[in-house]
């Protein structure tokens, strides 16, 4: 792949109002294109990026008339990631929902909603090939090996009420997963902070912790094995993977988690034809901005049915 490297001096961008309520990650993201997010949160928390003369995080939102100081940066000029047709028709397939101020799309499991960490496109990248031109801006995230809703703005006005939602935990958000073991009681509400730390080699996880941000996770058994607990879980706050450190913390961890779960289980979900993790955002309820509640539901992904289907 071919590159121009140049060098920008300093320059202090204004936000204007139909991008007001982004994150500062994603908003810089699109103007430093070619340079990756790591370098990106790097400048954003040695203060080389400051808004308004203040330093911020990359999970700043931003709002119109702000005043962003972007360093110097050694940008990369690439060509346009190749994205397959099939993989662009998957995605458009899988478009749940879409109107003037909103997308729900029924994320696949493996695909990664950024670019990054070798990853030359995301999901986002996918979208906006089939939008071009038009507004497109994550409103959440998920998780790579996560599949089911995930909402997308399509003005900045939508992106500023969805973020608020979802930033004041005002959105029903419902999962399925499958534990692997046995859930205590039919409903298990963990109320258990959570801090991120470093793990092996450049891996960050997550663990309980007293010095973490609150979470709390609402789990409900659906149907129940002698080795498995297939639940529903409500996540009652947005922290990142909140459902799989409250799973593993209450030493059930879920089936197919390669990172929070012992290589003994790991294996035994491989046997029973599990090669994903468990976990699908089924269900997702907010009030849009005309104050109309609107559910979306994503159904549970094939091969995920097949496993629990093993299990009977």
């Amino acid at each position: 792949m071919s590159t121009i490297d140049r060098t920008q001096g300093v320059r202090h961008e204004t936000v204007k109002s139909d991008q007001e309520g982004q994150r500062l990650d994603n908003w810089l993201s699109n103007r430093l294109k070619g340079l990756p997010r790591s370098l990106i949160y790097r400048m954003i928390r040695t203060g080389q990026v400051r808004i308004d003369g203040k330093r911020c995080k990359p999970s700043s939102r931003l709002q119109a008339g702000d005043s962003v100081r972007i360093p110097p940066a050694r940008l990369s000029t690439r060509v346009e990631a190749v994205i397959s047709e099939r993989v662009i028709v998957q995605v458009r397939d899988r478009i749940l929902f879409a109107d003037d101020d909103l997308l729900v799309i029924d994320k696949p499991s493996g695909m990664a909603v950024h670019a990054g960490s070798g990853l030359p496109w995301g999901l986002i990248d996918v979208v906006r090939r089939l939008y071009r031109d038009e507004f497109v801006e994550l409103v959440h995230r998920l998780d790579r090996d996560t599949s089911g809703c995930l909402v997308l703005a399509r003005n900045g006005s939508a992106l500023n009420h969805l973020s608020a939602l979802f930033r004041e935990s005002r959105v029903d958000k419902r999962y399925l997963c499958l534990l692997h073991g046995e859930l205590p009681q039919p409903q298990v509400e963990v109320d258990a902070p959570l801090l991120r730390v470093e793990g092996s080699g450049k891996a960050r996880i997550v663990v309980v912790s007293p010095e973490g941000k609150p979470a709390k996770t609402r789990f409900r058994l659906l149907k129940a094995w002698p080795a498995a607990s297939y639940v529903e879980a409500e996540l009652l706050s947005g922290r990142t993977h909140q459902i799989r450190v409250h799973a593993q913390h209450l030493g059930t961890p879920l089936a197919g988690d390669r990172r929070y779960s012992e290589r003994e289980s790991q294996r035994f979900w491989r046997k029973q034809g599990l090669s994903r993790l468990f976990l699908h955002a089924h269900s997702l309820e907010f009030e849009d901005q005309a104050r109309r509640v609107r559910t979306f539901h994503a159904p549970l992904p094939d091969e995920l049915g097949a496993v629990l289907d093993s299990l009977d």
